[in-house]
């Protein structure tokens, strides 16, 4: 049995499959070979280190743990272990698409079994089509006429009733065949970054449940407006256990449609179609594989992106002095993880009023996120810049200012990731340089000083992008 990003016991598909089989020999690969040079980033590592001691202790440390290439490894693994076949649930990234394609097709040309499973997705993106038989591009047509019109998702299934792990020798694994434990992947970061990580997350099946359960019984409710709202814990935090497969969207799907079935609340329906966005962004990935690196729109190829290293690094460090964006950046160092409102004010921050390139903001997510997702981050941060399917115009530029002031109306979130702004009245929270100089001392605030100025003039910034945006279209 494979494991992948479907580190659980619980409704996983071809973990069944392999139990009812016959025994089996739990392994996981840690791929350094990716082809498309995607290492996982530092607070993915982080979060990957621990989910893998969960899984490991719900199989009884049965769990054998490999680094290199699975091409090469697991036909060498194959033949040691005497193994007649191998599970394993789908990836959907271009290049793990490809290298599955390689590896069973060389199985199976050597009379091994191979089996693969969906364990990761409500809806695989091949069976979601429009009536032509070509890919939805726009989400809305998508969920309701595409996913909501075909077969139901899978109901979860429960676990294994019983997993007999079979009695190898692995004296037979080589050095050569890269075997380790799980600390010798080395996966936890070495700047310390991550040492307020733990006091954010559970990583593993129990937090994924623990948080699932939560949000059901305080937040599901209040979702639709609560979510907005960066001080409340008013979504489910489930993101990175989806991504690591801790919880199958399956299990989240049901929890919620069993609990609410008859509910005709429009914060359950506002949740189901976040899932939905989740299955839309990996709709695209696998119809449209460019889309991490190129523009889904080409015509954004001609876009003239500003290079400004001084800006970036104050964007990915918090030190805008735009409060709102650099409570955002801060909780994404601090906790590895980012508010999802904020997410869009600090993107369409970094895209239009700097007009760095939303590639740069997708690669300082990737190595900051726990939640770090090649389908959802990409699809994401070409959303926020005009540039993907179903995108925000570009013309659309959020004021963080004004969405501070709404969604942030007491300052709450501000003064909890600024500290240094924590004593500014209400009034004035969100916009520091507008604090008569008396009230700016009393509370401590001396700009270019304990606090850096603005780094842009929000107004000017906001035509510079318009501008650039009409030379576009000329």
């Amino acid at each position: 049995m494979w494991f992948r990003q479907d580190l659980r016991v619980k409704d996983n598909p071809a973990l069944n499959a392999a139990c009812d089989e016959g025994k089996i020999i739990p392994i996981y690969i840690y791929d350094d070979n990716a082809t498309d040079g995607r290492a996982l980033g530092g607070a993915s590592n982080w979060w990957l280190h621990h989910s893998l001691n969960s899984l490991n202790d719900r199989l009884n440390g049965h769990l054998k743990v490999f680094k290199g290439d699975p091409k090469a490894l697991i036909p060498a693994l194959m033949e040691a272990y005497e193994a007649k076949g191998i599970y394993w649930n789908r990836c959907y990234e271009p290049w793990q698409i490809n290298r599955d394609k390689a590896i069973k097709k060389q199985l199976l040309d050597n009379d091994y079994e191979a089996h693969s499973s969906n364990g990761s997705l409500l809806w695989e993106p091949m069976k979601v089509l429009k009536k032509d038989g070509t890919p939805y591009r726009v989400f809305t047509p998508y969920y309701r006429k595409g996913c909501l019109n075909v077969e139901p998702p899978r109901y979860p299934q429960a676990p294994p009733a019983r997993i007999t792990y079979a009695d190898v020798d692995d004296s037979k694994i080589t050095k050569a065949n890269h075997s380790c434990n799980i600390d010798d992947l080395n996966l936890l970061p070495s700047l310390g970054w991550d040492s307020d990580f733990k006091n954010h997350w559970k990583p593993g099946e129990d937090g994924a449940a623990d948080n699932l359960q939560y949000f059901i019984q305080h937040a599901a409710r209040k979702y639709k407006d609560a979510r907005d709202i960066p001080s409340m814990n008013g979504t489910s935090h489930l993101s990175p256990h989806l991504h690591f497969g801790e919880v199958s969207p399956n299990q989240v799907w049901y929890a919620i449609k069993d609990r609410f079935e008859t509910s005709e609340d429009k914060s359950i329906d506002t949740y189901l179609s976040e899932l939905g966005w989740r299955e839309f962004s990996y709709y695209l990935l696998y119809h449209f594989p460019t889309i991490p690196t190129k523009n889904f729109n080409d015509k954004f190829d001609k876009f003239n992106w500003r290079s400004d290293a001084k800006s970036l690094k104050a964007w990915q460090t918090g030190q805008t002095g735009i409060p709102i964006v650099d409570a955002g950046m801060r909780e994404l160092w601090q906790t590895g993880y980012m508010h999802n409102r904020v997410r869009m004010i600090v993107g369409s921050f970094l895209v239009k009023n700097l007009l760095i390139s939303w590639q740069e903001g997708e690669r300082w997510f990737w190595d900051c996120l726990v939640d770090a997702d090649l389908a959802s981050n990409t699809a994401g941060w070409q959303w926020v810049a005009g540039t993907g399917a179903d995108a925000a115009p570009y013309f659309r530029i959020f004021n963080p200012l004004l969405q501070g002031e709404k969604f942030d109306k007491q300052g709450k979130y501000v003064r909890k990731y600024c500290p240094e702004l924590a004593d500014l009245p209400d009034k004035y929270i969100h916009k520091p340089w507008d604090a008569p100089p008396v009230i700016a001392k009393d509370a401590g605030v001396h700009l270019g000083d304990t606090y850096p100025k603005p780094i842009v003039d929000l107004k000017a910034s906001r035509q510079r992008a318009l501008d650039a945006f009409q030379a576009l279209k000329e």
